[in-house]
């Protein structure tokens, strides 16, 4: 980043530090999400925002080595005292929170001390796979379904609801939260195209409308922390974690994408089975083969392991079907590709990053998607399941070369060893501990 570059950031953020005054901002928090899956944050008074604009805001490398306990791998290219780089706010995403009065907030690019993009920057590799698809000509957009459980103030999980699952009751019972919560996310400038009670007790769900990736991911963000926020001041504790209560069922974060080439939707229109064009059988075809290698990204915690279970819509089975929610990968008619599996343990940045270093693949391998699956994929013994671990899913993501090579040697090695940290961590552990340990965590 030049001088030049620099001065610009500085004047942009000066611009808008009079209005932020106005609108009762006295802080920007400046949010980056770590490759365990948990949002960390830096934050600065509004009058510093030109200044932490221009010159960013310094931070440790070794924040690329955390796990979900705080505690820090010793990696092969992260985790020791050594290294610092930036965190750059992006102001074209700043919002001022509604459910944090007095606070404003914005994503963090984070760059070397030299300027160029941080190796391991998540939000960095998810424009820059964007933009190599954009290069070819395709269109990717996304949005994310957001799942979370409300509980009492203890450590323990007790639902703050116990009303039927799906069930209006349930929403009545907290009409003001939940009407709170949509009024916060519309001033916030998020569009949300649906919210319910969800199946487990206390849940709850919401969609996001598609957006480009890194927008999407920014959302998801945005998405989670007000729902934090906004729970807080109902005097509830939230849980994003795959596994709540061992033996339940626990919380997804599904991801929608669609697909389009120089203006053409390719999910629709085309030659092939329900419609798709060759371009999207390729693209999506290079997802679901790598789906037991994206499940370390997207599925990337022990607890996840526990959610990943027949029966339970968690998407298990490495298929894909017209309207199928126990297929890991459904396709919404003329829509979007849905893909089940995936949790809000999950970095939404490295994961958009890698679905589409996943789809890049497929296109240049060619081909199409296997015959669709109809009904339950667990009637069917040709159906392959998911890695049952995240021990699994390591080793498949490890051994698959279009991932680690689009993500770069020390960065897919980092992932890799925070991933066997986490599995270190749990080691012995029963479902019981492990959906305890990491429940209030995301």
């Amino acid at each position: 980043m030049d001088a030049g570059e620099r001065e610009h950031r500085r004047d942009r953020a000066s611009g808008v530090v009079d209005e932020l005054g106005r609108r009762g901002v006295v802080a920007v928090a400046i949010t980056w999400v770590d490759h365990s899956g948990i949002t960390r944050v830096k934050s600065v008074p509004v009058a510093r925002l030109p200044w932490a604009a221009a010159e960013g805001l310094g931070s440790a490398e070794v924040f690329d080595a955390f796990l979900l306990d705080d505690s820090i791998v010793a990696g092969r290219h992260a985790g020791g005292p050594d290294g610092d780089l930036r965190l750059h706010p992006d102001l074209d995403r700043l919002v001022v929170l509604a459910g944090q009065p007095g606070w404003a907030w914005a994503p963090a690019d984070r760059h070397a001390q030299t300027g160029e993009r941080h190796p391991q920057d998540e939000r960095g590799f998810a424009r820059v796979m964007t933009e190599r698809l954009a290069g070819r000509g395709f269109r990717v957009r996304a949005g994310f379904e957001v799942e979370w459980a409300l509980g009492e103030q203890t450590d323990d999980f007790r639902p703050v609801t116990t009303a039927p699952a799906y069930g209006h009751a349930r929403q009545v019972e907290l009409s003001d939260y939940s009407a709170e919560l949509l009024s916060a996310l519309a001033e916030q400038r998020v569009d949300v195209l649906q919210f319910h009670p969800e199946y487990a007790p206390g849940q709850f769900e919401l969609s996001t409308a598609p957006e480009e990736p890194v927008a999407a991911a920014d959302t998801a963000v945005l998405v989670r922390e007000t729902v934090r926020a906004v729970s807080a001041r109902h005097g509830m504790r939230v849980s994003f974690s795959p596994k709540v209560v061992a033996g339940g069922v626990g919380n997804g974060g599904h991801l929608h994408t669609s697909l389009s080439r120089d203006g053409r939707p390719l999910l629709s229109g085309g030659s092939g089975r329900f419609g798709l064009a060759p371009e999207a059988e390729a693209f999506y075809a290079g997802v679901l083969r790598r789906l037991p290698a994206l499940c370390a990204i997207g599925a990337p915690s022990v607890a996840s392991y526990l959610r990943l279970v027949p029966s339970r819509w968690s998407g298990p089975f490495a298929a894909w079907g017209l309207e199928n929610r126990e297929a890991a990968m459904r396709l919404v008619r003329g829509r979007s590709v849905e893909v089940k599996c995936f949790d809000l343990t999950a970095n939404p940045y490295l994961l958009l990053g890698a679905v589409l270093a996943a789809g890049e693949a497929g296109l240049a391998e060619g081909g199409g998607l296997p015959e669709p699956v109809v009904g339950n994929p667990a009637d069917h013994p040709d159906a392959p399941r998911l890695p049952t671990s995240l021990g699994e899913a390591v080793a498949a993501f490890e051994a698959d070369a279009a991932l680690t090579a689009a993500m770069g040697r020390e960065f897919a090695a980092t992932v890799a060893d925070v991933r066997r940290g986490e599995i270190a961590l749990f080691e012995g552990v029963d479902e019981d501990e492990v959906a305890r340990r990491t429940r209030w965590r995301h």
